[in-house]
């Protein structure tokens, strides 16, 4: 990982239900990120829900994108 790459984490399932609950959406209406991007961890599959984290000054920001062909 670069120095100024966002960190990607992969969800596990409780915690994309939680997600999805939280902000009353479907799967797809997430944003997409595609499966071959090379910034993705090892082990990520279509379908798959990632955490950004960007750190903006002294703020940390939140990103979610969901896996895509």
């Amino acid at each position: 990982m670069h120095i100024l790459q966002p960190k990607h984490t992969k969800l596990k399932a409780d915690e994309v239900k939680r997600l999805l609950e939280r902000y009353n959406i479907s799967l797809s209406q997430l944003p997409k990120i595609h499966a071959n991007d090379p910034a993705l961890p090892e082990g990520c599959n279509v379908g798959d829900v990632i955490r950004l984290e960007r750190k903006e000054g002294d703020k940390l920001e939140t990103y979610y994108r969901a896996v895509v062909l």
